[in-house]
């Protein structure tokens, strides 16, 4: 008699499940990073050379894990990532996300890349708060973008700024990666418009990606034209963090996008001291690229981040089991989060720091 999968019970479990569930093509635009998805590796490997030394005899009441963001209280740091065209993992989509960020309280933020409308899920779950912009080449579809979030009821405006075109990701060509009938970015399929033909001599890259891509001009813009928050999405340099502050910017995101754009770039917490002591607590920092573990927030909390935004994981628990399963990714972390907590001496956010980690063996 054969015995039954055993329940998943880590986020690797679900990583392994996931390879199971999808297709080719969608698990390699899921799981894979660009070229030779050297970042991709060591945003994980950085993290497993940190070493937590945790402090002992600090028990007591009142310990929690809740916090303040941009103007709002959260129960605990750890927020879902924008991920594109969920769909391809399970057909709810982002909708199921939504929800079961909802139900886990978890901040979630909403790609423009979605395979459901942002008003869509907005309804879905309360907790569907920020919009994850891609600024377009016309401005006015970036506003349109902007006052439909507004109207829908989110509260920051998260703007990538690491991503000006796509990376060679070469897991997905050797998949043949395509979009299937049926799934697309429903948030731009009112602005798809022709695409002029390249003059003689003309590249791709510079005189058509590149030319339209957003500047720190369009960032004073957007702030003019908007009262929401402004998060900057994918700094890695202290000098880029100093002048996201400088331009009005909310909060940071120290992101390498999941290892999908520029190979090798740097692992993100290894990056995240130098931009923490750059920014010097004028904004808040947040941080993702290889979250896996809740050992791996606590040592994020410690060299700076004030939370961790988790993007594959998510993906991986909805195609596994939908909402429930995104609902029990994000539950994990959680659990696991508070243990290492109380295991290192820390009843509260503010009892982790520096302190708590040391380089381990290489």
């Amino acid at each position: 008699m054969q015995s039954a999968t055993p329940s998943p019970v880590c986020l690797a479990d679900y990583e392994r499940l996931a390879e199971q569930r999808l297709g080719a093509m969608a698990w390699a635009y899921f799981s894979g990073g660009s070229a030779d998805e050297i970042t991709l590796g060591w945003n994980r490997q950085a993290f497993d050379r940190l070493a937590i030394v945790p402090r002992v005899l600090a028990g007591g009441k009142g310990g929690h894990t809740r916090l303040e963001l941009i103007g709002r209280s959260y129960l605990h740091p750890i927020f879902v990532a924008p991920v594109a065209y969920q769909k391809l993992a399970h057909a709810d989509g982002e909708r199921a996300t939504a929800a079961a960020a909802e139900a886990q309280d978890a901040g979630m933020v909403l790609s423009t890349l979605a395979s459901v409308t942002l008003e869509d899920a907005a309804a879905a779950g309360a907790t569907c708060r920020w919009f994850q912009l891609y600024v377009q080449p016309d401005r006015s579809a970036t506003l349109r973008l902007v006052r439909r979030a507004e109207a829908a009821g989110y509260e920051a405006l998260v703007v990538t700024v690491d991503a000006p075109i796509n990376g060679v990701r070469n897991r997905e060509h050797r998949a043949g990666f395509m979009l299937p009938p049926g799934i697309q970015s429903e948030n731009l399929r009112d602005d798809a418009g022709p695409i002029a033909p390249l003059g003689a001599g003309e590249s791709a890259v510079f005189d058509r990606l590149l030319a339209a891509a957003p500047t720190w001009d369009d960032i004073a813009w957007l702030s003019a034209e908007t009262g929401l928050p402004i998060v900057l999405k994918g700094v890695l340099s202290a000098e880029d963090a100093v002048r996201a502050v400088e331009v009005g910017a909310s909060a940071i995101i120290v992101s390498n996008h999941g290892g999908r754009t520029l190979d090798t770039l740097p692992a993100t917490i290894d990056v995240l001291p130098s931009v923490a002591a750059a920014v010097a607590g004028r904004v808040p920092l947040l941080l993702d690229g290889g979250i896996r573990r809740g050992t791996d927030v606590l040592k994020a909390l410690a060299l700076g981040a004030s939370a961790v935004l988790v993007g594959r994981p998510i993906v991986f628990g909805l195609a596994v089991n939908g909402a429930f399963g995104v609902a029990h990714v994000l539950r994990i972390l959680r659990d696991e989060f508070e243990i290492a907590m109380a295991l290192s001496g820390c009843r509260t956010l503010t009892d982790i720091g520096a302190h708590l980690v040391s380089r381990g063996p290489v």
